[in-house]
């Protein structure tokens, strides 16, 4: 499918007062609305369909500025026309949502108007309607290495132009699996806000250097300074992060979907992703070959996975089963154990001409650890990558996998291993303690924040 891209003109803006009309009607939608999306309380249903009417009318006369999105747009006025004619039951979107293929239409700037009945990872559980309106981000480096060794067909970058409240948050994902439907269908697509990511980065890296004393190098500190730029380094992180998922020496599934497992697998897995887009970066700076956009980004993609992981990653969030902190911990402890990283006088230092020799041998840690799966039986896979982990970062005193093998119930079903992970296996260190302290407002203050926000 060929896109075409909305011109200056018909480009429609977080002020236009259609987009403003369907966003402020989801707003009052949403308070009717159960967690399955359903509007349960028949007294209601009237202004329900109210709201609902406001939100077709207003998807009908921003449609024009969309003709790349024509079939979806009118799909999903009529599953919005069939839930309301239906009572306002559990919302089935199905058919929008298979309508909707924006993984077939990756152009630089292109605007898509998204609606549905949906949850937004790490911000509502609830599957409320939710509005985006937002652009595509690919430049044309990414495009020349998703045409080359980094072929992923389901990945859509995109940059927030407005939202509504289930992304005043900090999700930065749009996902085909959050949104309320009858059935699954085989998901083709999968799309990443990488503007809130780098907007958060920057805000976050510049505090962080700042409390710990931490000289950035010239070139990452470039980051600070364009938010631009700093999109599309992540765009480029993402690109390969989201496609080494499924390749590499896996465990049959890395996440092994549907079942109950340990959190720290997940960290691992995570951290897998990162560190092969860690290795593949080095890999093209290092070829003269390459295109220099892409030679140039590679070198602060390199910086990003780092200095993200070690001061966001690893004090974001709680401390229940938090998979992305723990791996923020591995790497950091990993360096610092290898002398790459120094804390010493209440000064960070990191030796830049080391970091990549190190990083790359954490990755082939990993790595090391997924091949040899394929040989071990699930428990003593578990086993295996709760000893990698422990033998950098020190485990709760508490902990009875800390103990090892004779401590845990190794004779019942691996659910009882999973049970006696303590939901803060992995605390964080004396330094990460003083670091979150400090932290904690920049970090809260990301929360809703975009690339536009700041600028």
């Amino acid at each position: 499918m060929t896109a075409t891209l909305t011109t200056a003109a018909t480009r429609i803006s977080a002020d236009n007062k259609d987009w403003l009309r369907l966003k402020s009607a989801a707003a009052e939608l949403q308070p009717l609305q159960a967690q399955d999306g359903s509007v349960p309380d028949a007294a209601t249903h009237a202004d329900a369909a109210a709201h609902v009417d406001v939100i077709i009318e207003s998807v009908h006369a921003l449609a024009p500025a969309f003709p790349h999105d024509a079939v979806y747009l009118e799909a999903v006025c009529t599953d919005f026309r069939t839930w309301a004619a239906g009572g306002f039951g559990s919302p089935d979107f199905l058919s929008s949502l298979l309508a909707f293929q924006p993984q077939e239409q990756r152009v630089d700037g292109l605007q898509h108007l998204v609606v549905f009945p949906m949850y937004t990872q790490n911000g509502s559980s609830n599957r409320l309607v939710e509005a985006v309106l937002i652009e595509v981000i690919w430049p044309e480096f990414i495009a020349g290495l998703e045409a080359g060794d980094y072929s992923n067909k389901l990945f859509v970058p995109i940059r927030f132009l407005d939202f509504t409240a289930g992304y005043d948050t900090n999700s930065a994902v749009l996902f085909p699996e959050t949104v309320a439907v009858s059935s699954t269908p085989t998901f083709t697509w999968g799309a990443i806000f990488a503007d809130r990511e780098a907007a958060r980065f920057r805000r976050v890296l510049k505090a962080a250097a700042a409390t710990t004393q931490l000289e950035l190098p010239e070139d990452a500190a470039e980051m600070l300074a364009d938010q631009d730029l700093t999109e599309s380094v992540f765009v480029m992180w993402d690109l390969i992060h989201d496609r080494t998922h499924m390749r590499g020496d896996l465990p049959f599934d890395p996440f092994m979907i549907k079942q109950r497992m340990p959190y720290f697998l997940y960290s691992l897995e995570e951290l897998r992703c990162d560190l092969t887009a860690f290795r593949e970066s080095v890999r093209i700076e290092k070829d003269e070959d390459a295109d220099p956009e892409a030679r140039r980004h590679a070198r602060l993609v390199q910086y990003a996975i780092i200095f993200d992981r070690i001061f966001r990653f690893a004090i974001t969030g709680s401390r229940v089963r938090n998979y992305d902190g723990l791996g923020g911990q591995l790497l950091f402890a990993w360096l610092h154990q290898h002398h790459v990283l120094h804390w010493t006088d209440t000064r960070l230092a990191i030796d830049w001409d080391q970091v990549a020799d190190s990083v790359i041998a954490l990755g082939a840690e990993i790595d090391d650890l997924y091949w040899r799966s394929i040989d071990r039986p699930k428990t003593a896979h578990w086993l295996a990558a709760y000893q990698l982990i422990a033998a950098t970062v020190t485990p709760n005193p508490a902990s009875l996998w800390a103990k090892g093998p004779d401590a845990l119930p190794l004779a019942g079903p691996p659910r009882g291993l999973t049970d006696q992970v303590l939901d803060d296996e992995f605390p964080l260190s004396m330094f990460y303690e003083a670091l979150e302290k400090k932290m904690r407002p920049v970090i809260e203050s990301t929360a809703g924040i975009t690339g536009r926000s700041a600028l």
